[in-house]
Formats: structure tokens, C-alpha cells, sequence
């Protein structure tokens, strides 16, 4: 079941979108390939939770925020 995935995807994408940022300024800030951005926002694979911690902390948000299934 990869729903949490989907919801995971669309939360990374909103928040990243509401910081102003594209994948690219994205990737650049974090260490993270862009194309490893594209595929977690098009769930092509999974978040491991070091890569959801980096996200989080640059983001400014709590991993619970990029994880919020409600």
C-alpha cells in the first residue's frame, strides 16, 4: 500500500512550493538530488528517514508535518 507514500508526496510538494522553492533551489540547499526530489513528490521510491529529517529540518517544519495523513 503505498497511500502513505502519496500523501508524504503531496505534503513535500505543497510545503516546498509554500517556501517559494523549485526542485532544483530544492536540491540545492539540501544535498539531495533533484531527481531523487522528483521521484519522492512522484512517489518513484521511498523516503528513508535520514532524507526525511534533512527535509524537515530545511524546511522548517517537524517530519510530522511532511508525514500528517489527515
Amino acid at each position: 500500500n503505498k497511500s502513505y507514500l502519496q500523501k508524504f508526496a503531496i505534503n513535500l510538494k505543497r510545503i516546498r512550493k509554500e517556501k517559494g522553492l523549485t526542485q532544483d533551489d530544492f536540491s540545492a540547499i539540501n544535498g539531495i538530488s533533484r531527481s531523487t526530489i522528483a521521484m519522492l513528490e512522484t512517489v518513484k521510491t521511498d523516503v528513508t528517514l535520514s532524507k526525511l529529517k534533512i527535509i524537515a529540518d530545511l524546511m522548517n517544519v517537524s517530519p510530522k508535518d511532511l508525514l500528517d495523513f489527515e
